[in-house]
């Protein structure tokens, strides 16, 4: 304990007892603010007014730094960070609580100083705050400290008058008594509940946990809360407010004790009604792994669809599957928080992860011996994973403060696989659920507690809040025609698995798939990204039809992939793959790539501690040339990270809003010996027998391009390279397009390859990750279209070639517009590749300009799409 006992000299008397049933020394709460005591029933919120949340005081702050009350440890940080949690050594925890109603600012002028899991003194700093912000927005700034552990307390005794932060005393503290814990002596029983959706705008934070723990708190049971795979004990505010569950996130309530079902249906129909909030019931959760962001909207959300039997999500993995609903859950793990002395929970531990290893091992050499490269390097990540020191040095410092293994494992590759799901890139956010994956095989490994899978079904459709990569690796191919989870999405290692079993697959699914009933007849289809129920056996049996069609579609492309993409009057166009490796590069001549157009050479920078060198660049850059048939085009696009992409080893702060800060080139320009390290790397391997092509991400000025060139000129000069290495431009921002002809008169400028991912989220100002947006952002939109076409004029004119290796190259609607439009390359995913040769030649370009010119001319994409209908012949 760190908090003084009145009197003292600050010595750590107070975990010493007097007496079996007497009081132990009072103790002193240093004031955390500087500011005028407020005795905390004069708060305007009956939530901390009638002490729900526990007994303390409030402050009415004239400072804007809060600093540690006590010495101890930061048990949670809120997300917006207005309110912070301090335990001491033997458990007393303090709330700190700036201002009401200050959740709704979303972290909106409050700066923390301090992480989860930091050491802290007295006095230390933990958050800094606006004060004239946050006065301005909020209800009051009024700030609760709130002993949250009050079955440790007799009585808190605040001072008065004006307190400086740091140094006057604000409370002190009077210890209960220690007496036994409360034994629950009934019969046990276990009750679990629905799934249930978080109506409150601002999610479970301080006023709603409290009202939470406080009605759980009269049931002897054992009551959790529990959220994804993570749960908290319901009588701990602490503990709920760490899980940090948003608006319309879904959570479980579970009890095991004698009321234990008495319990559930109370706590769930507190839940239901808002936990004393007014609310607005949801229908619908959006993906786990997104940030609680806005207010709800006044009305109860509707199926996204429109249709209540049509659940929408995104495309992950192509093709059609019909069959019967199985949901896939979880089933929590039970732990203890407290174990034996460190060295033996160590000891557990290691252990643990040594076995958890060897299976990986076992895993991985099982796919490499079935040929299958590509995914046995997802379990050589998992290893790695479990080879992270950061990972292992929090569970540890954990392990050290007296947490057992499983507690402190649990709690340490939960932590690290939020901050991933949390990040803002795809790619980045879907490696949280091999996080989970490996840190739920040691916790395995450590408590004995697996899960039995019973024997699935013929013709299974699996629906459920997340799949592992494990559990995708091993699924009964013979059985399973497709699979939808709620979290995830298209580059997640789970999609990746999917499209390389060909499995259907839907990721970010509505969570209300949860709550379909297992055994029901439903047709996921992976290439709309929909699930669809109550169909007529009418219905089936088109839907059968038409995938006996595709079949025979795809079996006559393929036969045909090696030949030209040529018109039917002779014009012809390249098409080529995006790849993500050397692995890559080789699947994709078997599928008749006539090169690559974009090799994202970040797959070399991620999932590591430090940078690779110029020769393990070089060394993959030639390999992937290798691969390639002589002469044919490589294109490598120079490291794309950034705020929303982050290395660890980089040093780019975070940002407000990454996708229009430190991304692309300019961390490259802003970190200019690491695009020289690579643009090295690609010179050395100019002679592997591709023709190796640059291409610079994010490029939005004149100025962007002028000294990314610089630098290329001046390495390829001091490299003495005579082999011809092309320079081009990445067509991302909007900006390049419109100035495309100044662009293409630049010396050395060879050619634009557009992103249209990025390109159509700009152009509309719309993030395609948006759970409201996404939908609207296709680049079949007009006005991308027409931005397009004016590049492929303007580079024309110039005698240069404009490509398009964003994902709407492999988009067969989309491939006769982009001919008509002037686009000379199409760069696709690897399997999309026989298909959009297919495209190209049913077409004459005559017939490509007149779609072309009819799409710019357009209002929607809808009215595009209409252009090409999207058949199976």
């Amino acid at each position: 304990m760190t908090a003084a006992p009145a009197g003292t000299d600050g010595s750590t008397a107070a975990s010493d007892e007097i007496g079996e049933v007497g009081r132990r020394p009072p103790l002193t709460i240093v004031a955390p603010l500087t500011g005028v005591m407020v005795p905390l029933d004069q708060v305007p919120d009956p939530v901390f007014a009638r002490k729900m949340v526990g007994d303390g005081f409030s402050i009415d702050p004239l400072g804007n730094l809060l600093v540690a009350p006590i010495d101890g440890e930061v048990a949670d940080l809120q997300p917006s960070h207005h309110a912070v949690t301090i335990r001491s050594a033997d458990g007393l925890e303090i709330l700190m609580h700036i201002g009401l109603d200050t959740v709704a600012l979303l972290g909106e002028g409050f700066t923390p100083r301090v992480a989860e899991g930091t050491a802290v003194r007295v006095g230390d700093p933990l958050i800094e705050f606006d004060l004239d912000l946050v006065a301005r927005k909020a209800k009051s700034l009024l700030t609760q400290v709130v002993i949250t552990t009050m079955d440790r307390v007799a009585a808190v005794l605040p001072a008065t008058g004006l307190v400086t932060a740091g140094d006057d005393v604000a409370a002190t503290i009077e210890l209960s008594a220690t007496t036994g814990a409360d034994v629950d002596t009934g019969p046990a029983r276990s009750a679990t509940s629905d799934g249930l959706i978080v109506a409150n705008p601002s999610g479970l934070h301080a006023r709603p946990s409290a009202t939470l723990v406080g009605l759980a708190k009269g049931f002897r049971s054992d009551i959790r809360l529990r959220s994804g795979e993570d749960s908290a004990n319901a009588k701990s505010i602490t503990a709920i407010m760490k899980l940090a569950v948003g608006y319309g996130q879904k959570v479980v309530v579970t009890a095991h004790g004698s009321d234990a079902p008495e319990a559930v249906a109370a706590l769930a129909d507190a839940i239901r009604d808002g936990l004393g909030e007014e609310v607005t019931p949801v229908t619908a959760a959006p993906a786990s792994e997104a940030p609680p962001a806005t207010m709800p909207e006044p009305e109860p959300a509707a199926p996204s669809s429109g249709d209540p039997d049509r659940y929408l999500g995104v495309a992950a993995s192509p093709g059609l599957g019909v069959g019967t609903v199985v949901q896939i859950r979880h089933d929590d793990i039970e732990v203890a928080e407290f174990g034996d002395d460190h060295h033996t929970e160590r000891r557990k531990l290691n252990a643990a992860i040594d076995r958890a290893l060897l299976d990986l091992s076992a895993l991985q050499g099982r796919l490499e011996a079935d040929a299958d490269p590509g995914k046995a390097a997802i379990f050589q990540a998992h290893r790695e994973i479990l080879e992270d020191p950061d990972l292992l040095d929090i569970a540890v410092s954990a392990i050290d403060k007296g947490r057992s293994a499983p507690f402190a494992w649990r709690a340490a590759y939960s932590s690290f696989a939020e901050q991933l799901a949390g990040l803002q890139n795809e790619v980045m956010a879907g490696r949280a659920a091999d996080v989970r994956d490996v840190g739920r095989r040691v916790l395995e490994e450590l408590t004995g507690q697996r899960s039995e899978r019973a024997a699935l079904p013929a013709q299974a459709i699996l629906i459920a809040e997340d799949l592992t990569p494990s559990d995708t690796a091993q699924l009964d191919r013979s059985r399973v025609v497709g699979f939808a989870t709620t979290r995830g999405g298209a580059s997640s290692h789970v999609a990746i698995i999917a499209r390389s079993f060909d499995i259907p697959a839907v990721a970010g699914i509505e969570a209300r798939a949860l709550d379909l009933p297992d055994g029901e007849r439903v047709v996921l289809d992976g290439t709309a990204g929909l699930v669809q129920r109550n169909l007529s056996e009418e219905d089936i049996a088109g839907i059968l039809e038409r995938q006996r069609r595709l079949a025979e579609r795809r079996e006559r492309e393929d036969a045909l992939r090696d030949e030209p993409a040529i018109t039917t009057d002779g014009h012809r166009v390249a098409v080529v793959a995006n790849i993500g490796g050397v692995a890559d590069a080789r699947e994709a001549m078997t599928k008749g790539a006539e090169g690559v157009g974009l090799l994202r050479s970040e797959f070399l920078f991620m999932e590591r501690t430090t940078a690779p060198t110029e020769a393990e660049q070089a060394a993959v850059y030639a390999d992937c040339a290798r691969a390639l048939t002589p002469g044919q085009p490589l294109v490598i696009r120079t490291l794309d990270v950034g705020g929303d992409k982050p290395l660890t080893y980089l040093p780019i702060p975070a940002e407000e809003n990454p996708f229009l800060g430190i991304r692309g080139v300019r961390v490259g320009l802003e970190q200019p010996a690491v695009l020289r390290t690579q643009i090295r790397a690609i010179l050395a391997a100019a002679d592997a027998g591709a023709h190796l092509q640059v291409m610079f991400p994010m490029i939005a000025t004149m100025a962007d391009w002028r000294r990314a060139k610089a630098i290329f000129d001046e390495e390829r000069d001091a490299s003495g390279v005579g082999t011809p290495v092309s320079v081009g431009i990445m067509m991302e921002v909007p900006s390049v397009a419109v100035m495309a002809r100044q662009f293409a008169a630049e010396d050395g400028c060879d050619f634009f390859s557009v992103g249209t991912n990025d390109l159509t989220s700009y152009t509309l100002a719309m993030d395609r990750g948006h759970p409201k947006l996404a939908a609207q952002v296709d680049p079949c939109n007009p006005a991308v279209l027409t931005l397009i076409g004016q590049a492929a004029e303007a580079l024309h004119e110039r005698g240069k070639w404009l490509g398009i290796c964003g994902g709407v190259a492999s988009d067969r609607q989309a491939v006769p517009i982009l001919v008509g439009l002037g686009v000379d390359e199409l760069s696709c995913s690897i399997p999309a590749i026989p298909s959009v040769k297919a495209m190209v030649r049913r077409y004459s370009l005559d017939t490509c300009r007149e779609l072309a010119a009819r799409a710019v001319a357009c209002s929607t994409p809808e009215e595009v799409r209409a252009l090409v209908p999207d058949d199976e012949a």
